[in-house]
C-alpha cells in the first residue's frame, strides 16, 4: 500500500503547471548525464569496460550485445522519456489530486510520492554507475527504480489511463536497462574501479 509522504513528494504547483512538470525531469536527467559525470571522462570510461555496455554510454567502439541501439538514439530518447514522465505527472495530478473522488485523489497523491522517489533514484544511477565506478549499487538502484515505476503505473493508472501508458516506455526502457547494466557488471566483475579513476572529483 503506498502513503503519500509531503515531505518526499514534490511540491504541487510543479505538477500542477505542464512546462513546468515536464521540463523538471529533463532538466535534472541533462544535469545528471552532462554535467555530474562530465561526459569527457565518462567516454574514456568506456573504453576499459568488457561487453555489453549500459544503454546510457551510447560508445560507438565497445562490442555491442544483441538489440543495443545505436549511440545516437540515446540523447534523444532519454528527452523524449522525461517529457512522457513529466506529462503523466502532470495528467494524473490535475485530474486526480482534486477529485470529488476520495480514492481518486488518494491515489493520485500517492503516485506523486512514488515519482518523486523514483525520479531521485534515477538521477542516482549515472554517478553510482560512470561516477563513483559501483555497478552493485547502481543495479540495486535501477532494479529498486524498474519495480516503483511499475507499481506507479498500476496507481496513476486508475487515475488516468493516459498517464499509466506515457509511463510504459519508461518501463521498458529501465527493463532494457537493467539487462545490460547487470551484463556490464558481470563481466568486469562487479568491480569497474579497476577500469577507469572515479569522474567525480573532490574539490579542495
Amino acid at each position: 500500500m503506498t502513503t503519500y509522504i509531503p515531505s518526499l513528494t514534490l511540491p504541487a504547483f510543479i505538477f500542477e503547471n505542464a512546462a513546468a512538470s515536464i521540463l523538471l525531469p529533463i532538466v535534472l536527467g541533462t544535469a545528471s548525464g552532462y554535467v555530474i559525470t562530465r561526459p569527457d571522462k565518462t567516454k574514456q570510461q568506456y573504453g576499459t569496460f568488457k561487453k555489453p555496455v549500459c544503454p546510457e554510454s551510447g560508445s560507438e567502439n565497445l562490442p555491442r550485445v544483441p538489440g543495443n541501439p545505436p549511440a545516437w538514439l540515446f540523447g534523444p530518447a532519454w528527452t523524449a522519456l522525461y517529457g512522457f514522465m513529466g506529462l503523466s505527472a502532470h495528467l494524473a495530478w490535475t485530474n486526480g489530486a482534486n477529485s470529488l473522488s476520495p480514492t481518486t485523489s488518494s491515489l493520485a497523491k500517492q503516485g506523486a510520492t512514488l515519482y518523486t522517489i523514483q525520479l531521485g533514484l534515477n538521477m542516482l544511477f549515472m554517478p553510482l554507475f560512470f561516477g563513483y565506478n559501483r555497478p552493485v549499487a547502481a543495479l540495486i538502484d535501477i532494479v529498486t527504480l524498474t519495480g516503483l515505476n511499475g507499481w506507479l503505473i498500476y496507481v496513476w493508472g486508475q487515475v488516468d489511463q493516459r498517464s499509466g501508458w506515457l509511463l510504459a516506455p519508461y518501463l521498458g526502457w529501465l527493463s532494457f536497462a537493467t539487462y545490460l547494466c547487470a551484463g556490464t557488471g558481470y563481466l568486469n566483475d562487479w568491480d569497474l574501479r579497476n577500469n577507469s579513476k572515479p569522474t567525480i572529483e573532490k574539490k579542495d
